[in-house]
């Protein structure tokens, strides 16, 4: 008998050993297994990546829309090493100087009276804690959240997404109302009619609804910008039906936008912010849940029933508040804004050349190319179903040539998404939308005549 396990994965000669490797023996996310050829990636520097079949890239999405500091972020590497040698757990009953300085931080940055802060380890489980804190403020149980969102992978926070990933894993937690979005190119409503939609139906709910969530700038679903009267209407809506506003800023946080967070280029306090990715840019998992002063006061008597065993983990909490100081030193906020406007005129140039490209919109270092086969009529390659099944699309083929021309972008659905490290100067957002340049006469040749 062998020694070896047996296995039914066909090898793939386009793999080396470590990709061959890790195909075998790990599972790749949101896939069929059947489809997933991991890229094995050796070197990373500034806004570069480099795999190991010698192809160098610019990192176009910050990989997951989360690498905000780039690759050579050394100040938080070394606190993570610093923080391992000191110490490299404790349980959450203790603390640590990082701990306590991050929380303060995060009550410094965040907008309004936010000021209490609940660590986890990442996004869906800082979605997680809105959802529970939430229905323990209120009383009430539920969650008014939109089609167009993704909120995570555990169960409270899939069945608050309304991205199509949320299917399989039906029927999700009770209480859970999906409404629409403020998305003028792929929906019957214009974005304020939707709002029209959820006042009828935090009326038609009674006093039931606990909180509204929503991406102040949806991401993974289009980067979806709605009219700057859009969020604090919401937040009165919110409010007058007795709810609280929750904003998911674990995309649109910490730069991205050229504000620390989506809801200060609307100029609105939520009630509950989540955050993630930017917070350690991605040097450590860790997620984070901040509320107002009057939420952090009600638990002051009332049990606050959550918790994790990895709840403000000493090395990923030293790296949030280094990578908090290195947006504040390098003055990086403003930086992105700055390059946000350049990489926006850029994109719009890209949109003139070519007619595959039916919108551009965005905010700072976040922005989507959302591209069409009939311009006129803005029909989309990629559909909410093709999220699900399958094959590719000629999206991902555009994203793939993206790649072969030096610019790794992520594509969801129909739209492909650019979200490159703060670091990224106007010297690499140019080399990045000559490869972009490239890549879409991919697109523009697989219009409809």
């Amino acid at each position: 008998m062998s020694s070896k396990k047996e296995t039914a994965i066909e090898q793939d000669d386009n793999l080396n050993e470590i990709e061959s490797l890790d195909r075998e023996f790990v599972f790749g996310t949101w896939s069929y297994q059947s489809e997933v050829s991991p890229t094995q990636i050796v070197r990373a520097e500034g806004v570069r990546f480099t795999d190991a079949a010698g192809n160098e890239c610019i990192d176009l999405s910050g990989q997951l829309m989360c690498s905000n500091l780039g690759h050579s972020a050394e100040a938080v590497a070394e606190a993570i090493a610093s923080q391992a040698r000191e110490g490299a757990y404790f349980a959450p009953g203790f603390t640590t100087e990082a701990r306590a300085r991050l929380g303060e931080k995060l009550a410094e940055v965040t907008p309004g009276n936010l000021s209490k802060t609940f660590f986890s380890t990442s996004g869906t489980e800082a979605v997680e804690a809105a959802i529970k804190i939430a229905r323990f403020y209120t009383g009430k149980q539920k969650i008014v959240s939109r089609y167009r969102s993704y909120h995570g992978a555990t169960y409270g926070s899939i069945s608050a997404t309304g991205d199509p990933r949320r299917l399989m894993a039906e029927p999700g937690i009770p209480g859970m109302i999906k409404a629409p979005d403020p998305y003028a190119y792929g929906s019957t409503l214009e974005p304020m009619q939707s709002l029209d939609y959820i006042e009828e139906m935090l009326m038609l709910e009674g006093d039931t609804v606990a909180a509204i969530l929503v991406e102040p700038i949806v991401g993974s679903n289009g980067i979806l910008v709605p009219p700057d009267e859009y969020l604090p209407r919401l937040k009165e809506l919110a409010h007058e039906h007795g709810a609280l506003l929750i904003c998911d800023e674990v995309m649109s946080g910490f730069g991205r936008t050229g504000e620390w967070f989506g809801c200060d280029v609307f100029d609105v306090t939520p009630d509950i912010v989540t955050m993630a990715k930017g917070l350690t840019g991605a040097y450590a998992p860790l997620g984070a849940t901040i509320v107002t002063d009057e939420i952090a006061a009600h638990f002051e008597d009332e049990m606050f029933c959550h918790g994790h065993t990895y709840s403000g983990h000493p090395v990923a909490v030293a790296a949030g508040l280094a990578a908090i100081e290195a947006y504040q030193e390098d003055d990086l906020i403003d930086h992105a804004r700055e390059v946000g406007s350049y990489l926006g005129e850029r994109l719009v140039e890209l949109e003139t050349d070519h007619p595959s490209v039916g919108d551009t919109r965005g905010v700072g270092l976040f922005r989507g190319i959302e591209l069409t086969k009939r311009k006129d009529e803005r029909e989309p390659f990629g559909r909410r179903e093709h999220k699900i099944s399958k094959g590719s699309t000629t999206v991902d083929e555009v994203a793939a040539e993206a790649y072969e021309q030096g610019a790794y972008v992520a594509n969801m659905i129909n739209t492909l998404i650019i979200a490159p490290p703060l670091t990224i100067t106007e010297a690499e957002i140019d080399e990045a939308v000559d490869a972009l340049d490239a890549a879409l006469d991919v697109s523009d040749a697989a219009m409809d005549a």
